[in-house]
């Protein structure tokens, strides 16, 4: 008798270790689900206004630039400063660019360089490489005031649809902030300056 229970109950938990296996995958599965959803998002670049910061389609989707973008920054803090974020524009249409003007601030252009409140701003060194022409609404030396929004531009200002035709984003318009580059591996990092 002993010897045939014997392998019912091995059986038995064995079949216990596996439910509690499968249980406890399926949550972390559900749980790494809904951190990924409430936190982050992953988007491909499809133009190269932001180049080369962000580089775009050019032959396939696997040549272009795949994005994580996180939310959670801007729980705790605003945007700042030469932070690439990720916003919806009037279109729905999902973009990223450079936030250059900040709230309350009045933006424009001198020499290919972002002037604030009639100061010339210096870019971080890992930045150094920007050069913004002064068209749209910043044509001829006019300035832009922000209002209670933010100013955007592209890194590649010569091809970009930004704030300069657009106007500003709303903070509350704002998604995320481009985080890393996750695809192509030769591309991988940072978005952000440090």
């Amino acid at each position: 008798m002993n010897n045939q229970e014997h392998p019912k109950s091995r059986a038995r938990l064995v079949a216990g270790a596996l439910f509690r296996w499968a249980r406890n995958a399926l949550a972390i599965v559900g749980l790494t689900f809904i951190v990924y959803h409430v936190c982050f998002h992953v988007s491909v670049v499809v133009s190269d206004s932001m180049a080369p910061t962000l580089q775009g389609e050019h032959k396939t989707m696997a040549q272009a630039d795949w994005v994580l973008s996180e939310r959670v920054s801007y729980w705790f803090r605003k945007p700042r400063r030469w932070e690439v974020v990720r916003f919806r524009q009037a279109d729905h249409t999902e973009v990223a660019k450079r936030i250059v003007g900040l709230p309350g601030e009045t933006v424009s252009l001198r020499d290919l360089n972002l002037v604030i409140d009639g100061a010339l701003v210096p870019r971080p060194e890992a930045l150094s490489f920007l050069r913004y022409y002064a068209w749209g609404n910043l044509d001829g030396g006019k300035a832009f005031p922000c209002g209670d929004a933010y100013y955007y531009l592209g890194d590649d200002s010569r091809d970009s649809l930004d704030s300069r035709f657009e106007g500003t984003v709303l903070e509350d318009e704002i998604l995320g902030r481009a985080w890393l580059i996750i695809w192509p591996p030769s591309r991988m990092g940072f978005v952000n300056p440090s």
